[in-house]
């Protein structure tokens, strides 16, 4: 069984391709993954990038998806101290990383910049590895 940690865009990716995630992986994110989906959904309502009802279809989507949110005292801390080692403005990609560092075998994100930026920090994983069982 393969435990990924994944970030908003590939969670909101997952819904939108209607994406069967294999039976032997899991999912874990932040508890923040909720509020940055509806966030970003939001923001392509309000730019004309998608509908609102789709929008409502992805937030049900997530909403009913497998996925284990986290976000008790050890995953905080983690999440402090990477964005402290990092000299992030803020800890919520910290948050991601902390959690795959504690609870995953790998890290989803669709943010390129930032699975640079863990490397050998975390270990990554690009998105089709969701899809393989």
């Amino acid at each position: 069984m393969t435990r990924y940690a994944i970030d908003a865009p590939a969670a909101i990716r997952l819904v939108r391709e209607g994406v069967a995630l294999a039976d032997q992986h899991t999912l874990v994110a932040p508890n923040l993954l909720r509020s940055q989906v509806l966030s970003q959904l939001y923001r392509a309502v309000r730019g004309g990038e998608l509908s609102k009802e789709d929008a409502r279809a992805i937030l049900d989507g997530i909403t009913t998806m497998r996925i284990r949110l986290l976000g008790d005292r050890v995953s905080r801390a983690a999440a402090w101290r990477i964005a402290e080692e990092f000299g992030w403005d803020d800890t919520t990609n910290a948050e991601y990383v902390a959690v795959a560092q504690l609870q995953a075998d790998a890290f989803v994100t669709l943010d390129e910049q930032l699975a640079r930026e863990v490397e050998g920090i975390v270990a990554t994983a690009p998105f089709e590895a969701l899809l393989r069982a």
